[in-house]
């Protein structure tokens, strides 16, 4: 086991639309949140990136979007036990809007098994990732629990 955390930063899209929220099935590769969880499109900046060329990277590749306009949020801190690895993980929460067109999952083999919307009145809290959960407290927007 790797006993020094690592540290992952993260860019997340906060999409809402029409009352509903856009949100990405984690896969089994999902390298810090379990898999079958709704999760904000977004993830890791890579060295040298910048936070808002990551956001538009990630959010193509998870759900064939396009990012018109993007606002940073809030930012929030997270620590997680997967794959035998300790994390320590930064996410950086954006109020975004997309181009029209449709959903596709882009990537190939990453953490994103599936893309949909999801109305804001029938949200889950058990069935979402802690950012996904923390991104309505930040919009103010607050899922039912079961």
């Amino acid at each position: 086991m790797d006993t020094v955390p690592r540290t992952r930063v993260s860019a997340y899209a906060v999409v809402v639309a029409d009352g509903q929220l856009l949100l990405t099935r984690l896969s089994a590769a999902s390298p810090v949140f379990a898999p079958g969880l709704w999760h904000l499109p977004g993830g890791g900046i890579d060295p040298g990136e910048q936070p808002a060329d990551a956001l538009a990277r990630e959010v193509y590749e998870e759900t064939g979007g396009t990012v018109r306009d993007a606002r940073l949020i809030g930012a929030r801190t997270y620590t997680a036990h997967r794959r035998g690895v300790e994390w320590h993980l930064v996410g950086l929460f954006h109020a975004v809007t997309l181009l029209p067109g449709p959903l596709r999952v882009h990537e190939t083999g990453g953490s994103t098994a599936a893309v949909a919307w999801h109305p804001l009145s029938g949200l889950d809290e058990a069935r979402l990732s802690p950012a996904a959960v923390d991104a309505l407290t930040l919009t103010e927007l607050r899922p039912t629990s079961p």
